[in-house]
């Protein structure tokens, strides 16, 4: 609130701000941050081993290996997300649950998950994407502008 706004108010609300102010959690921005940082990077290693498993055990490129690795990435998130274990990491870690992967898994199961009472096809079909559906859009999109681009380039010999 700016000092221009703190004149105009009365008695009574600058009481109340007051008290609101003494009363008020403040947050441990630096811990969050530090907790964010280490549970995203464990959410990362655990990516990586996946990836090298498929690498080292199925013969597959690094190239190759990306998509059976997001799709377990993301099956384990639904799987601990339908379980509970999702949120009470996320309680912990905030934002540093919000890896792409992860965090797609969560949304999309999370709205699975309270919409489940409205019934297969109405409720968990209808709503499954509600959260994750702008996501996949944009994520479209922006493969199809830098695939252009690419395009582009290629066909101007610039790559």
């Amino acid at each position: 609130m700016s000092d221009n706004q703190k004149k105009n108010l009365t008695p009574v609300q600058q009481e109340y701000q007051k008290f609101q102010n003494e009363r008020e959690v403040k947050r441990p921005v630096l811990t969050n941050c530090i907790k964010a940082f280490f549970v995203g990077g464990f959410i990362c290693l655990v990516g990586q081993c996946i990836q090298t498993f498929f690498i080292y055990n199925f013969n597959f490129t690094e190239e190759t290996a990306g998509d059976p690795t997001v799709a377990v990435m993301i099956f384990l998130t639904m799987l601990l997300t339908g379980f509970g274990f999702y949120d009470r990491i996320a309680q912990f870690a905030g934002a540093g649950t919000a890896v792409p992967v992860t965090g797609f898994g969560n949304s999309v199961i999370s709205a699975c998950i309270e919409y489940r009472t409205e019934g297969f096809i109405l409720g968990v079909g209808g709503n499954m994407f509600k959260l994750a559906g702008s996501v996949i859009m944009s994520g479209v999109f922006a493969a199809f502008v830098i695939a252009l681009i690419k395009t582009i380039l290629i066909q101007w010999g610039g790559l």
